[in-house]
């Protein structure tokens, strides 16, 4: 089965009314390719979920950056994956490594957070990703296998899931895992979920890249056979992003 590229952007913690309508604008004009060729999903802040969800052209989706872990309720700060059904919002982002290591958010919390999600019929970005220490120690597919393994223990349904590989030393530095780093991790993590799921979730589940992507490498990245798309940060808010969306094309080819 023919894994349809996936393309998200990022937002995070950006963008003023007039900014957010200005990268709207780019993208409802944007000729990319169709939505049987590109999945593409953008993910603003949680304050402008509403606006962006009502300017947007309806093939490009949208993302929530995070939502709490059970019902709502007394949980100041937190919006609830109930609360992003009632928007209409399709998609979540979950477990990014910033939320990771500056709320410190564990494997486990992640893994329950990307189940109840599910559960209310979201659809769920799940990131993970080694640490440059983690890398350099040779730990890297153990560390990624646990955040998987965290997020596996608790799903039976893998249908409405993209995992996102982003290797914490590439976001937002500049560095680029090369393309052959990439598909290393992304082959051994669906040889993973073949081994610890089943075949079918392996062949069918979309591993997406994410880590400094930008319109310069986009397409060498694309062209690897287990690399499904990618989570984009700083360049989803460039007009390279259309570049991005374009490289979707090379799987064609």
């Amino acid at each position: 089965m023919a894994r349809k590229f996936f393309v998200g952007g990022n937002w995070k913690c950006n963008g003023t009314t007039e900014e957010v309508k200005k990268i709207v604008t780019i993208l409802n004009e944007a000729e990319v390719p169709s939505e049987d060729v590109v999945e593409v999903v953008v993910s603003p802040p949680f304050v402008f979920l509403p606006l962006v969800k009502n300017l947007l052209r309806s093939d490009f989706h949208v993302a929530a950056q995070n939502c709490w872990v059970r019902k709502g309720g007394a949980f100041t700060g937190e919006v609830s994956a109930e609360m992003l059904v009632n928007l209409g919002i399709p998609w979540v982002i979950l477990g990014h490594s910033e939320r990771r290591a500056l709320l410190n958010e564990s494997n486990d919390f992640v893994g329950d957070k990307v189940a109840y999600a599910l559960s209310q019929g979201l659809k769920v970005i799940a990131c993970i990703g080694e640490t440059l220490e983690q890398r350099e120690s040779g730990s890297t597919m153990a560390v990624v296998a646990a955040q998987t393994k965290a997020i596996a223990d608790k799903i039976f349904n893998w249908d409405n899931i993209v995992l996102a590989y982003e290797p914490v030393w590439a976001i937002g530095t500049g560095k680029v895992a090369t393309p052959a780093q990439a598909q290393e991790v992304h082959f051994e993590l669906r040889k993973w979920l073949k081994d610890n799921v089943s075949a079918e979730v392996a062949a069918s589940t979309r591993i997406i890249y994410g880590g400094s992507v930008n319109g310069a490498n986009c397409k060498e990245l694309a062209a690897q056979p287990d690399v499904d798309g990618f989570l984009v940060g700083g360049a989803s808010l460039k007009l390279e992003f259309v570049d991005i969306i374009k490289s979707a094309t090379v799987k064609k080819n």
